[in-house]
């Protein structure tokens, strides 16, 4: 009794097994394990009936519920993408030519992009001499995906990278890196990847330096900025600068020269590299700041406006506002094409000159090798001191003057002398005068005479 109802157990398992197999156990597949194809590449679907030969069966399939291609002998099918209205639920089916019975498979999701573009990526785009950096390469929403990988430099042209199919690799030199995704077979091909620029980085510390080093710079003179490289070595650098409002600029040689305006106020950077290798640089510098004001204006000052009679007057050429390294120039009357020279003035070394002689006088100032000019002065008139001249001419004739009656006066007094000598009174006189004079300053010789005369008088 068991084994019967063993026996028709099994009978009906077999009849439901090979009644559902008759119907849906085809099988639908495709070569490749990726669900998401891109435009350009090629799909290969395998449709397998799972009994008889594969020759005892035509093949179709549909797409999306409808037909896609009719029944064919060959089971597999090559489908080139075209366009992303690739992208669908596919099914195919299969008809026994000798029963007309047929099957259907399962349904697979195709989905179709557009062409990629491989995306390179880097752990740092600058590296220290003696180091290296990882660059990793992808391929968005999709797999089985191996990558080549490119190098070039300003001076070479672009080479594949040999022996290198990872999505990481690790260089160790400065250029432009570029990458790709492959698969497939036959291969397909992502498009190539952005550039990414790697620069290997020198510890040497760099400077900004000015020439002419003033403070205060103005509109139109011209400056030199020098990228210093603190112990370079006997290396050729070349620069690359970074300025307000303006690119970064790239110069073979290690200074930027230009004429500056109000415009080229503001923070200058710059770094060094070596020779023509463009990849490898120092870090860039600390800002540099730069102060550029319109052009100035001389002025002259002094204490005088008139020249003395023999005397001079001191003018003072100075410029606002204050900036350091001026050398004056000067001119009198307006006439700049004949400056002044040590036979019109003396030149001091503080802007100042001393100057005799009357005119309008004109400054300007000026530095630089190849010389920059302040603006004129405005004139500065010096005239004659008409009060002193007149003195002058007072004190002249009061000397003349003076002189006549001097000589006239000496004239009159010998000429009383002469007179006096010719009259015996005056003679007379002239001797009482004598012993009197003599009396007063105590001359023995008269005193004695005196005292003799008494005597006489008295022994008489």
């Amino acid at each position: 009794m068991q084994a019967t109802l063993l026996c028709e157990l099994g009978l009906f398992l077999l009849c439901t097994l090979l009644c559902t197999g008759h119907a849906q156990d085809a099988v639908l597949t495709i070569e490749l394990s990726w669900s998401s194809f891109f435009i350009g590449e090629s799909v290969t679907f395998q449709c397998d009936m799972n009994e008889g030969e594969d020759t005892d069966w035509e093949y179709k399939i549909n797409k999306d519920g409808q037909d896609f291609f009719s029944y064919r002998i060959n089971k597999d099918y090559k489908l080139k993408m075209t366009s992303t209205g690739d992208s669908g639920e596919y099914q195919c089916f299969g008809l026994r030519m000798s029963s007309r019975d047929t099957k259907k498979s399962n349904t697979l999701s195709i989905t179709v992009l557009d062409k990629p573009r491989a995306t390179l990526t880097a752990g740092t785009t600058t590296i220290p001499v003696g180091g290296s950096v990882t660059l990793t390469c992808s391929v968005q929403s999709s797999d089985g995906w191996k990558y080549e990988w490119f190098r070039r430099t300003k001076r070479t042209s672009e080479v594949q990278i040999r022996d290198q199919q990872n999505r990481d690799i690790r260089v160790p030199y400065g250029g432009i890196y570029r990458c790709r995704g492959t698969r497939g077979n036959p291969v397909y091909y992502t498009d190539k990847s952005d550039d990414v620029t790697i620069d290997i980085t020198f510890s040497n510390k760099v400077v900004v330096k000015q020439q002419p080093n003033w403070p205060q710079l103005f509109r139109g003179e011209t400056i030199t900025l020098t990228c210093e490289v603190q112990e370079g070595g006997e290396t050729e650098w070349f620069s690359e600068w970074r300025g307000p409002r303006t690119l970064t600029q790239r110069i073979p040689y290690n200074f930027l020269r230009f004429v500056v305006s109000e415009s080229s106020s503001g923070d200058y950077m710059c770094k060094s590299r070596r020779g023509y290798d463009r990849y490898s640089s120092t870090e860039w510098s600390e800002p540099f700041t730069l102060s550029v004001s319109n052009q100035p204006k001389a002025q002259i000052t002094s204490d005088m406006r008139d020249v003395p009679v023999g005397g001079n007057v001191t003018l003072k050429c100075s410029v606002n506002p204050v900036s350091n390294g001026w050398i004056y120039y000067w001119c009198r009357d307006e006439n700049w094409s004949e400056p002044l020279t040590t036979q019109d003035a003396v030149f001091h070394s503080n802007g100042q000159i001393t100057v005799s002689q009357e005119g309008l006088y004109r400054c300007r100032g000026g530095r630089g090798n190849t010389v920059y000019y302040t603006e004129d002065s405005e004139p500065f008139s010096i005239g004659k001191n008409a009060t002193s001249s007149s003195s002058f001419l007072v004190l002249m004739i009061t000397g003349l003057i003076s002189g006549i009656i001097f000589i006239f006066l000496l004239f009159l007094f010998l000429y009383k002398k002469k007179c006096s000598a010719d009259d015996p009174r005056v003679s007379q006189d002239e001797n009482q005068q004598q012993v009197y004079s003599s009396l007063l300053h105590g001359e023995d010789s008269v005193y004695e005479t005196i005292r003799d005369s008494g005597n006489t008088q008295n022994a008489g």
